[in-house]
């Protein structure tokens, strides 16, 4: 008997086709056409597994799929995820930990560079017929020798750090738990509050968790904290900056730039207070999407599936609830 598979989140043709010929033996795949609530609520009527990269689960969703008894994240963070519902069902939930580490710790690099060189604006004013190499909307920094500030230190910050080594700069981190010193030897890295690590770096970068701690930990007075010339990189969660206020800040000049590849509500409206300031790098989450890696990614999450049909249960890695 084959077990069924649904994909919350809208894919391609060829995507879903790439998926499938990775299946594991008694296991089928369907996916989302589309966002649309009452479409997502009928494809979930009997499916046996449930998976979501961006797309919210909430009580409605799992009460709507009876037979559903695995919810698995396509990918690491379960903040769009009603945990409690879940519990309250029976069901397990489970996600891909580590599995996009090394390429949202890429594109976050890229993404410093991209913001402090002014890429992004000189590539869409070039696009627009203009030559504007005299007129950028804000000063060009190189990263090289630049102090960067990481909040969150799990895998993706860890391999932040460790690409940032050959640029000769300062790192500091913040996390619930330091390291210890022969870790942050290793590294190279030096603990820091958040307000110190604030005030001291040239670039904050966010690779933390959106929990009840971290909602809106980046707010008006956050920012204030930071050096005129600092920028801030958000590749966490959009709900850990208050987004009215980094735009704010940004129009007033408090801070230098932004990036941002994640926000508050995704897809983020037309109107978004960020979209329109030339001090900002915007992407529509992005940031662990590499072709590279799809493969590990899809084998670790069907891994887990096919265990869990078998009775064998989530790895403890992997295991949420």
């Amino acid at each position: 008997m084959t077990s069924k598979i649904v994909v919350l989140d809208p894919i391609t043709a060829e995507t879903a086709r790439r998926m499938r010929g990775l299946l594991p033996p008694g296991l089928s795949l369907e996916h989302a056409e589309g966002r649309d609530r009452a479409h997502l609520l009928a494809i979930v009527a009997d499916a046996d597994f449930i998976v979501s990269g961006q797309i919210p689960v909430d009580a409605e969703l799992l009460r709507a799929a009876p037979r559903a008894r695995l919810l698995h994240k396509w990918g690491v963070g379960v903040d769009n995820f009603d945990l409690e519902a879940a519990r309250a069902q029976g069901v397990t939930v489970a996600r891909t930990t580590g599995s996009n580490a090394m390429p949202v710790a890429e594109f976050t690099l890229g993404l410093m560079i991209a913001l402090l060189r002014n890429l992004a604006w000189g590539h869409a004013s070039l696009r627009g017929g203009e030559w504007r190499n005299t007129s950028l909307p804000k000063p060009s920094f190189m990263l090289s020798g630049k102090t960067v500030g990481l909040i969150g230190f799990g895998a993706i910050g860890k391999n932040v750090a460790k690409l940032l080594a050959p640029f000769s700069g300062r790192i500091l981190y913040n996390k619930t738990r330091p390291l210890d010193a022969a870790e942050e030897k290793a590294l190279g890295v030096t603990y820091a509050s958040v307000p110190e690590l604030l005030k001291e770096s040239d670039i904050v970068s966010l690779h933390c968790p959106l929990t009840p701690q971290t909602q809106g930990l980046i707010d008006r007075a956050a920012l204030r904290t930071m050096k005129p010339s600092a920028v801030l990189i958000n590749v966490a969660r959009g709900g850990v900056v208050n987004e009215q206020d980094l735009a704010d800040a940004l129009r007033a000049r408090e801070i230098l730039g932004a990036a941002t590849d994640v926000y508050e509500v995704e897809p983020p409206p037309a109107n978004h207070p960020l979209l329109g300031l030339d001090n900002v790098v915007a992407t529509p989450h992005l940031a662990a999407m590499a072709a590279d890696n799809f493969e590990k990614t899809i084998n670790q999450m069907f891994g887990n599936i096919a265990r869990f049909a078998k009775g064998e249960g989530v790895p403890p890695s992997d295991f949420v609830c």
